[in-house]
């Protein structure tokens, strides 16, 4: 009888195992930090202190200010996953140090109240709360740090210009050097009372000026690269993190410091200063509470590391996974392919600006053919069109309807819609309907509800329209429809609501039929992160997503396959996560944390995010690639 390797050149290879995709995930899954969704405290509160030196799931955070003139003594656990209540501090304060681990931390000094400047300093034992040796000068609102509660720093910032400096060795505390540029609120990370940085403040401006210690003497070292006070810190002096902070909004910033120089890494997902930090390397890290625009959160984050790591090795055993690959499994006793088609693993990079800056605009598209078009520039409405090539953005058709924003788009470059929206003219929502070919856009059937902020997906022959608003007052007045509309090529016909009145959501679908995923939104103030499924007749809900969000960007052109991106949750985000026709995972975050951009693309391997708004409404735009894999059995259908 012939062999395979006869017929077919090669001989099949047989393994006990399948083989572990390492040098092809190496490549493509990068070894990056990111945040993730912790367990929120029991108190809402800001300017609080932590054992520095804990971890993402054993750390311990005290004191701060929740309401009113209220400062706290409150003291809670957390143990990677919940908070709980312990022992409260001896003295209610905020603006304090703090250093340490879980089951040994250190408090000094704080304020209570305002501007009363604190000298106390307390010791926790992993139960108790027990007074000990007063700072030599009474300190607040500066960093902090240690390893343990025996071998701390604690250095002032208020009142300033204060800019001492003293160590405790578990007993006493030493004045040693005073800091180079008086300030307060500044982020921070160390181990002992020989090794720390301290990064950002404000006095009264503020600044990005770093500073190093040594034991000894102060150093000015790199600055950070975003200018901001009211941050926080972790880490150690060769691997640490700085976050959050304030200039004139909440910050999602981070910023990673190798013992050199500083990084831009993904960002917070809430926006947010007078946050506490903690962490003892720059592979873990705590974000918990501090002030947004909306008040007091109780927010928590873990800063951990996705992708492997660049030093690793593969096992003893490993065999690469190859696309094309093929051979047998002796264990299942099945022939295997390694194909496409796995989870995606990618990361966004920066594409082409576009030529004026797009927020609330409409787009469609791929990758590669894109359109963005509408919305506010910076200054004016407008119902400017571009288009993306992959590379660069160029001038397309005009809109036209009045200028305006909050139009909503679906499709294709060359067969795309831009359905309702706003028009600053006559201050009013609108119910146009216009398709564009790749070169003009013409007007067709008028939705039978005008609205803005609605979602749309599906072709030009066949497309869906959803809830959306009727409203033009403030968007925290704005509610929320079910209406669901469906158009067939030539007409609008109402069909069946959705279960949740939302505006401001996105959708993806796909296939000739007008079938729906339709994800997220707000009405009113309420943020939603309900996902339901229209099959062309009955809305599902199904699974949420990971982080409520309106006004953000998707990708798709499958029910089973799409991204999601940005928005606001309220404050900015730079969130991406991914959908696989059963659940949300969360990916790589947008460079820049944005509201009102546009998204279009494939799905979760190939899509493309374009203006919006941050601090400034933006041109910049943003690419996500992702290689795939996959193990597949070779059956004989």
């Amino acid at each position: 009888m012939a062999e395979y390797k006869g017929i077919k050149g090669f001989q099949v290879q047989t393994r006990t195992e399948d083989p572990v995709p390492y040098a092809q995930a190496l490549a493509d899954n990068p070894y990056v930090g990111v945040w993730g969704s912790g367990g929120n405290l029991n108190q809402a509160r800001d300017t609080m202190g932590s054992s520095t030196f804990g971890t993402n799931t054993a750390s311990v955070y005290f004191g701060g200010f929740y309401a009113g003139p209220t400062l706290t003594a409150k003291t809670e656990n957390y143990n990677g996953t919940s908070w709980t209540e312990v022992n409260d501090l001896n003295t209610a304060r905020r603006y304090l140090n703090g250093a340490g681990t879980y089951t040994a931390a250190l408090c000094a000094g704080g304020t209570n109240p305002a501007p009363t400047v604190k000298s106390d300093v307390e010791l926790w034992d992993g139960t108790n709360w027990t007074e000990t040796t007063e700072l030599n000068t009474a300190k607040a609102y500066g960093a902090g740090w240690g390893a343990t509660n025996t071998a701390a720093i604690a250095i002032a910032g208020y009142p300033v210009p204060a800019k001492t400096v003293e160590q405790w060795n578990g007993s006493a505390w030493t004045e040693v050097a005073e800091y180079n540029t008086a300030r307060l609120g500044m982020g921070s990370f160390g181990t002992t009372y020989t090794s720390g940085v301290m990064a950002g403040g404000q006095n009264p401006s503020y600044v990005n000026v770093v500073e190093q210690w040594n034991g000894s003497a102060w150093t000015e070292i790199n600055e950070i690269n975003t200018t901001r006070g009211q941050c926080s810190g972790s880490g150690l002096t060769t691997a640490g993190l700085v976050f959050g902070g304030y200039t004139t909004a909440g910050s999602t910033t981070t910023e990673a410091f190798d013992g050199t120089s500083w990084t831009e890494v993904n960002d917070l997902a809430t926006a947010r200063w007078d946050l506490q930090g903690a962490g003892n390397s720059g592979t873990n890290a705590l974000a918990a509470g501090g002030d947004t625009p909306g008040g007091k959160t109780n927010a928590t984050e873990e800063w951990s590391f996705i992708g492997l790591d660049p030093s690793s090795t593969p096992a003893a055993d490993y065999a690469d996974a190859i696309t094309g690959d093929f051979y047998y499994n002796s264990t299942s006793g099945q022939f295997k392919t390694v194909n496409t088609g796995g989870a995606p693993i990618g990361t966004w990079a920066s594409g082409g600006a576009i030529p004026a800056g797009v927020s609330a605009g409409m787009g469609f598209g791929t990758q590669t053919a894109s359109v963005i078009g509408g919305g506010y520039n910076g200054s004016t409405y407008v119902n400017t069109v571009y288009e993306y090539d992959g590379s660069s953005w160029t001038s397309g058709g005009s809109l036209t309807a009045s200028a305006g924003q909050a139009r909503s788009g679906h499709g294709v470059l060359t067969a795309g819609g831009a359905v309702a929206g706003y028009k600053t003219s006559g201050n009013a929502v609108i119910n146009n309907y216009e398709t564009y070919d790749g070169t003009s856009f013409t007007e067709q059937a008028d939705l039978n509800t005008a609205r803005q902020t609605l979602s749309a997906a599906g072709s030009t022959t066949a497309a869906l329209g959803v809830g959306g608003t009727t409203s033009v007052g403030p968007g925290s007045t704005q509610t929320g429809l079910t209406n669901v509309e469906s158009y067939n090529g030539s007409s609008w016909t109402e069909t069946t609501e959705n279960n949740t009145g939302r505006k401001q959501a996105t959708s993806f679908s796909g296939g000739p039929a007008p079938t729906m995923i339709y994800i997220g939104g707000a009405s009113g103030s309420t943020f939603y992160a309900n996902t339901e499924t229209y099959n062309g007749s009955a809305w599902t809900e199904t699974t949420d997503l990971n982080t409520a969000r309106s006004s953000y960007g998707g990708a798709g052109q499958a029910q089973t396959d799409g991204l999601v991106f940005g928005g606001s949750v309220p404050s900015n985000t730079a969130a991406t996560e991914q959908w696989n026709g059963t659940t949300w995972t969360e990916l790589s975050d947008l460079s820049t944390a944005r509201n009102g951009l546009v998204g279009s693309g494939t799905g979760a391997v190939s899509a493309l995010a374009a203006g919006g708004y941050s601090t400034t409404v933006e041109t910049a735009t943003e690419e996500f690639t992702a290689a795939d894999f996959q193990i597949k059995t070779v059956t004989q259908s």
